[in-house]
């Protein structure tokens, strides 16, 4: 959904560059249509599957459903494939000379798999090492929502959430823990209603040093 027309900011196209380059961008294709554009074509369509399913459109409950699910994808669930909705960011020279690991833990990440579009839920725990740059806390967070709310694969959305921060913090001293219940696993297929996922993406001394990866992974 890379629009040409706008006017990215300069955090997200060094991001969108630095995951390129590295091949860890999801797979998109060029769209110039504009949310409003997009949103009438997939409600037609979606109408189109509700019809197939023998859904009657006609009733009070189901009448608006397509344009719901039209609006959903585009400005919520799927926000993220839009790199015009990628976060402002706040990087601070470390002028306090701060060297000690960073952690953020328990943020919420919420996402869509992509092989069957139901949801993935779960917790991601984010850590870095200062250098030079300082990011600020919400940031991460908003980072983190920002590549969930895209079709995913939880061993990508780790990856790119790493390669994000790198990029932003000129530091490959970043760590991102992801787990996840899976609801392609839970409803349906082999309906594993306890099992969970998680997916480590190392950097720097957190690849490299075993007791910073220990005081990462350690709860």
């Amino acid at each position: 959904m890379l629009k040409d027309q706008v006017i990215l900011n300069e955090s997200a196209v060094q991001v969108r560059d630095a995951l390129i380059g590295c091949g860890l961008e999801t797979p998109m294709i060029p769209n110039q249509l504009s949310a409003e554009e997009r949103k009438e074509k997939i409600e037609a369509h979606m109408r189109d599957i509700l019809q197939l399913m023998s859904l009657d459109l006609t009733d009070d409950s189901l009448a608006d459903t397509p344009r719901r699910v039209a609006k959903m994808y585009v400005d919520e669930i799927f926000s993220g494939l839009d790199y015009a909705n990628f976060p402002k960011i706040t990087v601070i020279e470390n002028k306090m000379h701060f060297d000690e690991m960073v952690k953020v833990n328990n943020i919420t990440t919420m996402s869509t798999c992509e092989h069957h579009l139901v949801t993935i839920d779960g917790v991601a725990t984010v850590a870095y090492l200062p250098k030079k740059k300082i990011i600020g806390l919400s940031k991460i967070n908003r980072i983190v929502r920002f590549f969930a709310q895209r079709p995913q694969v939880q061993e990508r959305l780790t990856q790119q959430v790493l390669v994000a921060l790198q990029t932003l913090l000129e530091t490959k001293d970043v760590a991102v823990k992801i787990d996840a219940v899976h609801y392609c696993v839970k409803s349906r297929g082999v309906t594993d209603t306890t099992s969970s996922t998680t997916t480590t993406s190392l950097g720097g001394r957190f690849k490299s040093n075993p007791a910073t990866r220990s005081e990462f992974l350690q709860q």
